[in-house]
């Protein structure tokens, strides 16, 4: 009994476990091909690391959208390139 108690214990501790994702290698084809929950989490993210990159402290969903869109249109032309470099040529810095 005390080891199934504890067992279910810890149990949320390992469904926790974390992942770690390089994301300059996502290619173009990988980020095409994810499901559109994952793809809006992707994207949020990649949104953040540009802005943060270019000294951006605001957020344009106007603009978030755009981005998202322009990248997956380069993308569609260069599947095996990363995102973040699809990122910086779809997108550029200001």
């Amino acid at each position: 009994m005390i080891s199934l108690t504890f067992a279910i214990s810890i149990a949320p501790i390992v469904a926790n476990a974390q992942l770690t994702i390089d994301m300059a290698k996502i290619t173009c084809e990988q980020y095409l091909a994810m499901p559109s929950s994952q793809s809006d989490k992707f994207s949020a993210w990649m949104s953040g690391w540009f802005s943060y990159q270019n000294d951006r402290p605001f957020v344009d969903l106007a603009l978030h959208q755009r981005n998202i869109a322009s990248v997956k249109a380069w993308c569609q032309y260069h599947p095996a390139e990363s995102v973040m470099y699809g990122l910086q040529k779809a997108v550029g810095t200001n």
